[in-house]
């Protein structure tokens, strides 16, 4: 009987080691990066209007949390629990809690990250197709941030496959679109790291210029530091060269950093045990241009909830990393974060109300 018992121990164990090393070459595989400069669809812009100097327009940026994070909702990632949203239809009532926002600020440009298009976690949900129609007359860009292969953890409900990106609304003509590939981990890190990039939309405006529509979010948990500052220069540097050239440039996003510096100091809430969010590097910025962290010191609103446990507005950390940069021939009427009580996500919505000088 001991014989037999270590027998079916050891097929076991041959059986475990097995599927591992299939699951670890099959990871190995699957990884692959996009390429760099990719060219994107611009959809539904062809009989819009260009964008005139003078004018004032607004924008908004919204991290949409792939549509699993209502205000009760914990991600295994950030020390919770779960793995995947609730439900399928948890996901569909997320997101018209997204469109009910975009519907009401009715924002001329709509930033919006973490938008599934195919994924285990939401339920295959196309929230792309979703989001567009909630606008329906505006163009539209979507940039595909990753396709990551299916994750087995936890064991009890795998978080499985990702495919998700960037989706970029314009009540405006967009003449062009590409996707730039950031820099993230190398090595055997690089297979625990997601890809990341931004998208790059090119709007005509009156004046023969151009409007560059930056469209970002950029690492949160990186083991070398100088990835995030890597991320950081590439964006600049492209910023850079079309400033250079008389361009007007708006860029907004999840940008993973404390916006605000110390956002503890601001909301009330210690960020001691919460390292993952530092605080910009303004130092990074290049001259002609500036940061515009939405913040009402009167009535501050936070823009990011941890996702360790369910929001609780007199204990969760919260701070703001979503928000804009601009160059410096534009010029800002108001800065926002719509309250949404984090009801239909990790992150409410922050907007911008700018005027392209002639």
């Amino acid at each position: 009987m001991k014989r037999l018992i270590k027998f079916i121990l050891c097929l076991l164990l041959v059986f475990v080691l097995v599927v591992a090393a299939g699951y670890v070459v099959y990871a190995l595989l699957a990884y692959h990066r996009l390429e760099d400069r990719l060219e994107l669809t611009v959809e539904n812009g062809e009989t819009l209007s260009a964008a005139s100097v003078g004018e004032t327009y607004t924008i908004l940026s919204y991290n949409v949390g792939f549509g699993a994070y209502s205000a009760d909702y914990s991600f295994f990632m950030d020390g919770g629990t779960e793995s995947r949203a609730y439900s399928q239809e948890a996901v569909q009532q997320n997101l018209e809690g997204v469109v009910e926002v975009l519907q009401q600020v009715d924002p001329d440009f709509a930033l919006l990250q973490e938008v599934d298009t195919d994924s285990t976690r939401s339920y295959h949900v196309d929230e792309a197709a979703l989001l567009r129609q909630a606008l329906p007359d505006r163009a539209s860009v979507f940039a595909q941030n990753y396709d990551s292969p299916y994750l087995f953890w936890p064991l009890t409900e795998p978080h499985g496959k990702s495919r998700s990106g960037l989706l970029t609304l314009s009540r405006y003509s967009v003449d062009s679109a590409q996707r730039r590939s950031l820099p993230v981990e190398s090595g055997l890190r690089k297979f625990l790291d997601l890809d990341r990039c931004y998208a790059v939309l090119r709007l005509p405006l009156d004046n023969g210029k151009t409007l560059c529509l930056y469209n970002v979010h950029l690492s949160a948990y990186t083991a070398d530091g100088t990835i995030a500052t890597e991320q950081l220069q590439q964006l600049f540097a492209d910023m850079q060269s079309e400033y250079a050239v008389g361009n007007y440039v708006v860029c907004g996003g999840d940008f993973n950093k404390d916006l605000l510096g110390d956002s503890s100091a601001v909301f009330g809430v210690s960020g001691e045990d919460y390292t993952w969010a530092q605080s910009f590097p303004e130092d990074l910025i290049p001259e002609g241009f500036s940061l515009k962290a939405p913040l009402d010191a009167d009535s501050p609103v936070p823009s990011c909830r941890n996702a360790d446990k369910p929001y609780d507005p007199q204990t969760a950390f919260v701070l703001t990393v979503d928000g804009f940069l601009i160059s410096d021939n534009v010029s800002v009427v108001k800065t926002g974060v719509q309250d949404t009580g984090f009801a239909w996500s990790d992150h409410n919505p922050v907007w911008m109300t700018f005027v392209l000088q002639p």
